[in-house]
């Protein structure tokens, strides 16, 4: 299989609502897309999202709709009220637990890191994100690290995550993506 295609087969969600960084949902979201997997928008309501720099994505599926079996791997985009409003979003939160404890990879940036949190799956694991986030991190049992992209392999069944801090990063982050869902 052609390094470009190394995720065909592979279907990979982006959770999202209204107040996404628009460049932190559409560039890995190419990323993975260009890279051959099924590209799955899943919001709340199921309808058209609007990032904070005015970025309409239209929605496959509404979030309760997704079944995580169904699902090879998450991607979770900053933007503070979007990150927000998806941890207080029990369907979001819920998705992200089943994948992530059924050994499933999640590439989350910036405040993405917000969902991890209220989906008790940070325990032991280290991360990176916005500085804003690390005090929420730590206390969520995670260990915060200051850099561009950090890949942290999964323990006792429970998939990798891959985190990044702003869209200055999304290069790196990028890559660390496709390679961890190419590898899971």
């Amino acid at each position: 299989m052609s390094d470009q295609k190394k995720l065909t087969g592979r279907t990979v969600v982006v959770l999202a609502t209204d107040g996404f960084e628009d460049s932190e949902l559409t560039s890995p979201r190419d990323a993975v897309s260009d890279a051959g997997a099924t590209v799955v928008i899943a919001t709340p309501g199921g309808d058209t999202i609007t990032g904070k720099n005015g970025t309409d994505v239209p929605a496959d599926a509404r979030t309760a709709d997704i079944e995580a079996a169904t699902v090879d791997a998450i991607l979770l985009p900053g933007g503070t009220s979007n990150a927000d409003a998806l941890r207080l979003d029990a369907d979001a939160v819920s998705l992200v637990r089943k994948v992530v404890t059924a050994g499933k990879p999640v590439g989350v940036i910036c405040h993405g890191g917000w969902i991890l949190t209220d989906a008790d799956v940070l325990k032991g694991r280290t991360l990176t994100s916005f500085p804003s986030l690390k005090t929420d991190l730590i206390n969520a049992g995670a260990t915060w690290v200051d850099e561009e992209a950090h890949t942290c392999e999964g323990t006792g069944g429970a998939g990798t995550i891959v985190s990044s801090r702003t869209p200055d990063d999304l290069p790196a982050f990028n890559d660390a993506v496709v390679a961890a869902f190419a590898s899971a």
